[in-house]
């Protein structure tokens, strides 16, 4: 198997960057189809509307659920509206449905993140859910995203939520690449993982650690600082490349464990991947140290350490043991971390990680 990496055509982040949307329009095609979550609509600039590039688009709102049957409707207003470029604007699930569709169609795709919130703007890969919000499948793409478009005006004026659930995304990145280097297992590319994506998602780690409790102060007071910028560019093109190219491993099987509970719906994918993180840490033995710098980063910016942050106030064995199966189902990436992962090994790790961060919670009441 060679050693395989995946990157965007273009990264591009900045303050108003989204006037180049016109540009990029014009270098790609000649109609875009804009796929955009309703909140995200707004950041459009009105003088779009009012100019001859006002012909060249479409904006499309998106329903909520990146399901079979919502890329089945999008992909058939692809088609009505003659659209030869596809831009997603807005959060993940957004981003994922227009990648899926402009694949399977076979059109170039932007991507403009209104939010930080997952790393999935940069992967050539994305998800779908049932339309109950469950985890369904993976499905990669032929290319990455042609252009990466991230404006820090519109970033900065995002929720602080979002900002720290991209947060917790990323900081699963460094850890899962090293399973995955270890165990010899394959990344989202189809290869193994190369000295840049084992690198990069260090470096994702290291930005976070350094710059993550400022960054979500600054996003509170709405400010473009250094801060804010270097953690968006770690929850965005660093985790984006980092995962992708070195590989994924059990916070993320966790997580989409936790998407069968309906009490965990209501909480961010990248909420999710942190305590998933902290299970996976447990599951692996990690050492002291290392679980307690995780547990206390994510104290700090307010990711979730106990079950209870996620929704499950009440835990029980048999609740659990769903997301355990579901975890550790055939061709779960948490088989990246060893051979012998077992539903019950995951029960164990899930309820060692909520007992840490409980008692972690306590210590600092």
């Amino acid at each position: 198997m060679n050693n395989i990496a995946c990157f965007p055509g273009k990264y591009i982040q900045g303050s108003g960057t989204i006037l180049n949307l016109e540009h990029l329009i014009n270098r790609f095609g000649h109609k875009a189809i804009i796929l955009a979550s309703p909140s995200a609509r707004k950041f459009l600039p009105e003088s779009f509307f009012h100019s001859p590039l006002s012909q060249q688009f479409v904006v499309e709102t998106f329903g909520g659920e990146c399901s079979e049957l919502a890329l089945s409707d999008f992909m058939n207003r692809i088609r009505i509206e003659k659209a030869d470029v596809v831009i997603g604007m807005g959060g993940g699930k957004t981003i994922d449905t227009a990648k899926i569709a402009a694949d399977r169609i076979g059109l170039p795709v932007i991507i403009v993140p209104t939010i930080a919130s997952t790393d999935a703007p940069c992967s050539g890969c994305a998800v779908t859910y049932t339309t109950e919000g469950a985890f369904e499948k993976v499905h990669y793409q032929r290319l990455n995203p042609s252009v990466v478009l991230v404006d820090m005006d519109i970033i900065a004026k995002a929720p602080v939520r979002f900002l720290v659930a991209g947060i917790g995304d990323a900081l699963a990145t460094w850890f899962e690449a090293r399973s995955c280097t270890a165990n010899a297992a394959q990344n989202e590319c189809g290869g193994f993982s190369t000295l840049a994506g084992q690198n990069l998602a260090q470096l994702c780690y290291d930005v976070l650690l350094k710059y993550g409790v400022q960054a979500k102060v600054d996003n509170e007071a709405n400010l473009i600082s250094p801060a804010l910028s270097y953690i968006t560019e770690a929850n965005i093109l660093l985790s984006g490349i980092g995962f992708e190219s070195g590989g994924i491993a059990s916070a993320h099987a966790i997580h989409n464990g936790f998407t069968a509970l309906p009490e965990t719906h209501a909480y961010y994918h990248g909420e999710k991947v942190a305590f998933g993180l902290q299970a996976g840490l447990q599951l692996i033995n990690a050492s002291e140290e290392e679980i307690r710098e995780v547990v206390a980063f994510c104290h700090s910016v307010g990711l979730p350490i106990r079950l209870a942050d996620i929704g499950i106030d009440e835990v029980s064995r048999g609740k659990l043991m769903i997301v355990a199966r579901k975890s550790t189902e055939e061709g779960s990436t948490i088989h990246h971390e060893g051979n012998d992962i077992t539903a019950e090994k995951v029960y164990d790790a899930i309820m060692k990680a909520d007992v840490y961060g409980r008692q972690f919670a306590a210590s600092k009441d």
